[in-house]
Order: structure tokens, then C-alpha cells, then sequence
């Protein structure tokens, strides 16, 4: 007797994401879009700070899977950075990673074709100088977790 089944494709699922094209990645998992800054402040009121440090590690993490293969960077861990680098280098290796990150995310906003404006100069502008008029850090950190939902969002749809 012959064999037909060594001719038949095997019988395989495919589940597309609606938007993807079949040489696109697919996300891997769901990144979280729920940031917002008045959840952000509270929480890290009444954590005593631990919040802002899950908070930043997620961030740092979730640019790490959404722009690494586009971009080829990977983005320190924050913890590695609050509580090695940085005070090591006496502040100024926090103040290069934000720089860095920001600009990373507002290019992958950029690439994703996200029309949200995010980038170093507004680490620059709202975060360093912002900080004269007490609430320039707070407008910097609902612009990060904006762009970080943004990009979250585009991420879990298209991959």
C-alpha cells in the first residue's frame, strides 16, 4: 500500500493579529497600558517609593521588548541602575540612562509612526529644567507613561 499522507501538508494553526502582515513579529506577550500619573504618584506615596522603582523597571523592560529587535539596543535594568550605577557615579549615570530612554522611546514612536511627541529634549526640558517650577517633573513622568502606553498599545496589536 502507498502512502498518501508523506504528500499532505500537515495540519498546522495559524492565528494572525489583526494588522500583522505574515513577516511581522507577533507580540509575545500583552505589555500592560493601564500607567497613568496619578495612580503613579499615589502609589508611590503610600509604597514609600517601591512603586517608582516596579514602575521604571517595567518601563525598562517593556522598551526592551517592543524597540530591541528594531533597534539593536538594550536599555539597563532599573533596578541595576538606582542601586549600583547611580551611586557609583554619583547621580550622573540616572541622569544619562533617562536621557537615553526617553530618546529611545520617542524614536520607536517615531518608527511606529505614533503621532505623540516624546523624546530626550522633553527629559531636558520638563524633567532638568522643568524642576524650577515644581511641577515640570510631573509633566515629564504623564508624558513618559503616555508614551509608554502608546507604544504598548501599538505593540500588542501589530506586534
Amino acid at each position: 500500500m502507498e502512502n498518501n499522507n508523506a504528500n499532505q501538508a500537515p495540519n498546522v494553526t495559524v492565528n494572525y493579529v489583526a494588522g500583522a502582515t505574515e513577516n511581522q513579529a507577533k507580540p509575545v506577550g500583552q505589555l500592560k497600558t493601564n500607567r497613568g500619573l496619578l495612580k503613579f504618584i499615589l502609589l508611590t506615596f503610600i509604597t514609600f517609593g517601591i512603586y517608582a522603582l516596579v514602575e521604571y523597571s517595567s518601563i525598562s523592560n517593556d522598551i526592551n521588548v517592543i524597540a530591541s529587535r528594531y533597534d539593536g539596543k538594550k536599555t539597563m535594568h532599573f533596578c541595576l541602575l538606582a542601586f549600583i550605577v547611580a551611586p557609583i557615579t554619583l547621580g550622573i549615570g540616572a541622569i544619562v540612562w533617562m536621557h537615553n530612554i526617553s530618546a529611545r522611546i520617542g524614536n520607536e514612536l517615531k518608527r511606529r509612526n505614533i503621532g505623540y511627541g516624546f523624546g530626550a529634549a522633553d527629559f531636558w526640558l520638563w524633567n532638568v529644567l522643568g524642576s524650577l517650577i515644581l511641577v515640570g517633573p510631573l509633566v515629564y513622568m504623564h508624558k513618559l507613561l503616555n508614551a509608554m502606553n502608546k507604544l504598548s498599545e501599538d505593540y500588542n496589536v501589530n506586534g
